[in-house]
Formats: C-alpha cells, structure tokens, sequence
C-alpha cells in the first residue's frame, strides 16, 4: 500500500523526472544549435557590456570577444546575429565558430588534449609574443583537421593536429 496523497507521491517521482530534463538540458551543452552558440556570444557580450556578473565559460569568452572589437556590433544586435548566414562563399568569416574556436583551443590547452598541445601553444605564444596570435596559428591546424575529417569521412587526427601545431611553433 503506497502511503502519502497523490500530491505527495509525486513528488517524490520528481527527481526521477529532474533526472530527466537535466539530461536533456546536458544535450545541449555538448551539442549546442547554431542558434545556442550565438545567444550564448551575444549574452555575454550584453553582460559584459551592462557590467552584469558572467559565469566563468562567460568569462573565458569575453576575453576573446574583447580581442576581437570588429565583431562587437554584430554581438550587440542580436536578432541580426542569430539571422546571419555564413557560407564562407562571400569571403566573410563566421564570428561564432571564430570565437568558440579560441574557447576550444583554451580548452584544449587547459587539460593538455591532445597531449603536448599545452606546451606547443606556450611555445608559438613565445614565438609570436602573443597568445592571441598563437591562437589564430592553432585555428589554422584545427580548421585543417576538420576539414580533413569530414572530407575523409574519418575521426580527427589529433596526431596530425598536434604535429601541425608544433611545426609551427618551432618553425
């Protein structure tokens, strides 16, 4: 015999049902829409701009977005943001992936994957006395190997991508 109303019964099944829409709300974190990834850049850029405290994903961001003052009016127009269209076709690069390339190399290089990449972007940072040049160096090899990739038909070769990165530090 089950105790309690029905009220009561339920909620004790809600944290099976919590369960549920964290792991869908997780889906999206790991495989973010077009449309995500650009609110997410235009949010932080709002925020920054109205002094609005960021998370630190934000925080890691908007060090880039300030690196790159050429996208901050695109940043600040949402609708139109989130309505552009990149084709590559026009010559235009895509801001988005520009910027969550620089927060996929920092990430990279904050755990050391592909091991060695930590040390091979200290490295072309030194070189280049930049660590935002290093980066565009680094979004040159990462572009390559997914263009590789996806034209192969094959998984990413971090191997390559690392070797790719190293040559150029030490060329």
């Amino acid at each position: 015999m089950q105790q309690g109303t029905a009220r009561e019964r339920g909620r004790r099944s809600e944290p099976h049902r919590a369960g549920r829409e964290a792991a869908a709300d997780n889906g999206r974190m790991f495989q973010p829409s077009q449309h995500d990834v650009r609110a997410f850049f235009c949010g932080t850029w709002r925020k920054q701009r109205d002094r609005l405290p960021l998370s630190p994903l934000e925080a890691q961001a908007a060090t880039w977005i300030d690196e790159h003052p050429e996208y901050h009016t695109l940043l600040a127009d949402e609708p139109a943001a989130l309505a552009a269209s990149y084709t590559g076709e026009d010559g235009r690069e895509n801001p988005f992936l520009h910027l969550a390339m620089h927060l996929s190399i920092l990430e990279q290089t904050g755990i050391d994957q592909p091991s060695g990449m930590r040390q091979a972007v200290q490295l072309l940072a030194a070189r280049h006395g930049s660590l935002h040049r290093a980066h565009h160096e680094v979004m040159e090899c990462l572009g390559r190997m997914i263009w590789d990739s996806q034209r192969s038909g094959l998984p990413p070769d971090g191997a390559a991508y690392l070797e790719c990165v190293r040559r150029r530090a030490t060329a």
